[in-house]
Formats: structure tokens, C-alpha cells, sequence
């Protein structure tokens, strides 16, 4: 009995390690920052630096696994904020990317209001907003998911830096209604999760790595929501 336990234990956290993915690469990261226009977007590459040390506390904002392969929905969001920053991974071993973006919005204003610097936040949620365009990290994080994970990841970075007009090129306006601002935002999560799930779900079927085409129009709707995001703050 001990040594089944034990296999067990080995198993959950094998399964959980794998479960706490690598995101895009530091330079797609960077220019999805750069080109939404924030200013300190050297910054943008920190969270995934930010996993070294703080482990599950950090990496579960990064991914939603979505076993269930369920479409996502503004309410899914919205229960996903109060997870923020947790690591509950007996009961929340799927991720909560898409909360952690509200959340981070929201670590923002509470600092603004007792008068911190609060810019950070911003960063932690301009690399949020470009996870949530890697296919891989909206779908189960199966053996299909980590064969091709870290080529996804790095599919564009050698050059992007040198060509940010791939990713503007396919931007688009997104509006935040600052009376709605949250509900609105939820929206568009939920949005561009179903496209980037849906894409993984295509690669999936196909066995093969995003192209560098797709990539750049996913990364052009994480550039997109991010943009409206500073607008609403700016």
C-alpha cells in the first residue's frame, strides 16, 4: 500500500510539473507590449522570470488546460479572478489565465488608489493577454500539447523583434466600455479564448506546430485587447 501510494504521489506531481507550461518567448512577449503601446514593456517578459521563485503561486495565472474542452464564457472568466495569484492544485489544477488578467487589473487600481508605484501590474497583465492567444495554453496540456509546446513558443521569436508590423498589420479595434469596463473585458477574453482554443484543437488534428502566419494573427489579438486596455486606464 505505501508503494502505491508513493506511485501515485510521484505520478500528481510529474503531472503537475508538466502542467505548468512555458508561454511565448521573451521577444514575442516584449513586442506584443511594445507594439499595444505600453511604455515600459521591456517589463513584459517578467512574469515568466517571476515562475523561477514564486512556482505554482505565479505559473497557474499563465494557462487554462480546459480538460473539459468546454467553450469558454464571460462567467467562466469572471470566476476565474478570485483565483488570482492562488495555488490550489488539488482544486485548481486546470489554471486560471483567464481570471489572472482581471486580476492583475485589479492588483493595478488597488495600488493607484493608496498611491504605489503600480506599473508592474501592468506588465504581469500584457504577458496574460499574450497567453491567452497561444493556442497551447488553451487546451489540455496532453502529449500532442507538450510534443510541440516549446517550437509554439519560440516559432516567431528569432525575428519579431525586427518585424513588429507582422503583428500590426493584423490589429484591430477592440472597445472597452469603461461603465461596463470588467464585464466588457470578460467578453473579449472569453472571445478570443474560443478562436485560440479553437486553432489548438486544429493543430491538434493535424499533429503539426503553429505556422509563423497563424502566430502572428493570434499574437495581433492578444496586441488588440491589450491596446484597449491601456486606452481605458490612459
Amino acid at each position: 500500500m505505501k508503494n502505491i501510494g508513493f506511485k501515485l504521489f510521484v505520478v500528481l506531481g510529474l503531472l503537475l510539473i508538466l502542467s505548468s507550461a512555458h508561454a511565448w518567448h521573451d521577444k514575442t512577449h516584449l513586442t506584443v507590449a511594445k507594439v499595444a503601446g505600453l511604455h515600459s514593456w521591456y517589463n513584459a517578459a517578467g512574469p515568466d522570470l517571476a515562475k523561477i521563485k514564486a512556482g505554482n503561486i505565479e505559473s497557474y495565472n499563465h494557462f487554462f488546460n480546459n480538460n473539459a474542452e468546454a467553450e469558454v464564457t464571460s462567467r467562466m472568466v469572471l470566476e476565474q479572478i478570485e483565483r488570482y495569484n492562488e495555488r490550489n492544485k488539488l482544486l485548481d489544477s486546470e489554471g486560471h489565465l483567464y481570471g489572472a488578467i482581471i486580476g492583475s487589473l485589479r492588483a493595478y487600481e488597488k495600488d493607484l488608489r493608496v498611491g504605489k508605484y503600480a506599473k508592474y501590474h501592468l506588465a504581469y497583465c500584457a504577458h496574460y493577454i499574450a497567453d491567452l492567444s497561444q493556442p497551447l495554453h488553451n487546451i489540455p496540456y496532453d502529449f500532442f500539447n507538450q510534443t510541440f509546446h516549446d517550437n509554439d513558443d519560440g516559432i516567431v521569436d528569432a525575428t519579431i523583434m525586427d518585424e513588429p508590423q507582422k503583428i500590426v498589420q493584423h490589429m484591430y479595434v477592440i472597445t472597452l466600455n469603461p461603465e461596463n469596463f470588467e464585464e466588457d473585458l470578460a467578453r473579449e477574453i472569453a472571445r478570443i479564448a474560443n478562436i485560440t482554443r479553437k486553432l489548438g484543437y486544429k493543430l491538434r488534428a493535424e499533429n503539426r506546430s503553429i505556422t509563423k502566419e497563424q502566430a502572428y494573427v493570434q499574437l495581433a489579438h492578444s496586441a488588440s485587447l491589450f491596446k484597449a486596455v491601456l486606452k481605458h486606464y490612459q
